[in-house]
């Protein structure tokens, strides 16, 4: 099954306090975030395209090395969904895995099994189980707590039938509403049921500094 992945990476970084965007800074492997994020899909011969949203001319500054001729390049909005709803205007295949630039330890086993899923589903997405218990808190008190058993915590990447996201997304945008995540599009404004992958928790997204000293720590 050959897809397109659409990278989100348009962030500013504020939380991290670098001055820049977050995903430009650089792993103990000596690559940036970004590049650390995109390299299961460059070497995945059934991605044919990876479509990064991003600041074009700070990706040229901060990534070092020649840019892939699979890689297209799009400005991101201002807000995430815009930002995937520019990316989606430049994919090619039918399928599209969308996915946090943010979240650089995705592994090829796990972006198997969401192609598997993605090859009899219109859509899907990885997650894991929640390992906290979940309460709903109303006025400064706990109303309800929910049964953890039923509850995920969702990942990317998310995957979908591109015409399907995109309709989704253009409907979204007709009335004002802002998703979650992706998912939460079609959950809306589709009757597509969503396969839930079963992903690992190494699938982390980087948000503040302290998870770049997590990694060193390890």
């Amino acid at each position: 099954m050959k897809y397109s992945a659409l990278v989100v990476a348009a962030g500013k970084g504020n939380r991290m306090h670098l001055g820049f965007n977050k995903v430009y800074a650089r792993l103990e492997n000596g690559k940036t975030i970004l590049e650390t994020a995109i390299a299961v899909f460059l070497m995945d011969p059934d991605c044919i395209q990876v479509v990064i949203v991003t600041n074009p001319e700070e990706y040229r500054t901060r990534v070092i090395g020649r840019m892939p001729g699979r890689i297209t390049l799009c400005e991101g909005g201002s807000t995430r969904q815009e930002s995937v709803r520019n990316g989606l205007l430049a994919v090619l295949a039918d399928t599209v895995f969308i996915h946090d630039g943010a979240r650089p330890f995705l592994d090829k086993n796990h972006l198997s099994l969401l192609k598997k899923a993605m090859e009899t589903e219109d859509a899907a997405l990885l997650c894991v189980p929640c390992k906290d218990t979940i309460k709903k808190v109303q006025d400064g008190y706990i109303e309800t707590t929910y049964d953890r058993s039923t509850l995920i915590a969702a990942q990317t990447p998310q995957a979908f039938r591109t015409d399907l996201i995109i309709s989704c997304i253009e409907q979204a945008e007709m009335d004002g509403y802002t998703g979650t995540d992706d998912c939460s599009l079609v959950e809306k404004y589709s009757k597509v049921r969503i396969k839930a992958v079963e992903g690992n928790y190494a699938n982390r997204k980087i948000t503040t500094a302290d998870d770049l000293n997590f990694q060193k720590e390890r």
